[in-house]
């Protein structure tokens, strides 16, 4: 699948402004992640799970990591890809855990990007580029900020990968910096 493709898939089952920004955002974040840990050769695999994460999310919030696995089945999609994108919701809505490197970084940044996200948008310079690790930690610990931000998500994603909660928010700021204002 090429990243058009999946871009004509995923707007077939999207068309929220805020859903095609978050999947942009996730798959980019993808993109660096794959550079910097080593799998450079399969960038564009991982953006294009991150592309396609929340396939079901708008039109199937109830079956969210469950309708996707059909969709994508019923048009041939990459198992792997079927299972990449499933496993960002272990835990939560499936029992399909995040194996590959790839899936663990997944499962840590989606919920942790829309948390740096809300944090942006509270800062005066409304820029990631500024961002410091501690201005998010901060509203992090407050849990009436960025409430649909799962807080045990983003520790279990930081514990699955091995590094700390300050490494993950850390790595992330530096991903969102390489995209974003």
């Amino acid at each position: 699948m090429t990243r058009e493709e999946a871009w004509e898939f995923l707007t077939e089952y999207n068309k929220e402004e805020f859903h095609l920004q978050h999947a942009q955002i996730v798959e980019n974040t993808m993109r660096y992640f794959a550079r910097e840990l080593g799998y450079k050769e399969e960038e564009e695999f991982w953006g294009i799970v991150g592309l396609l994460h929340d396939l079901d999310f708008e039109q199937y919030p109830e079956e969210h990591c469950i309708k996707s696995q059909e969709i994508m089945r019923d048009r041939g999609i990459d198992e792997r890809i079927i299972h990449a994108t499933a496993s960002h919701g272990y835990a939560i809505t499936v029992n399909i855990q995040p194996e590959h490197e790839m899936e663990k970084v997944l499962y840590a940044v989606d919920e942790l990007t829309g948390l740096i996200g809300a944090v942006v948008l509270m800062r005066p310079s409304k820029s990631v580029q500024d961002l410091k690790v501690k201005s998010v930690k901060k509203k992090y610990k407050s849990k009436n900020f960025a409430a649909g931000c799962d807080r045990e998500v983003i520790q279990r994603g930081a514990d699955m990968l091995g590094w700390t909660l300050e490494e993950l928010i850390q790595r992330s700021i530096d991903a969102l910096k390489t995209f974003q204002d």
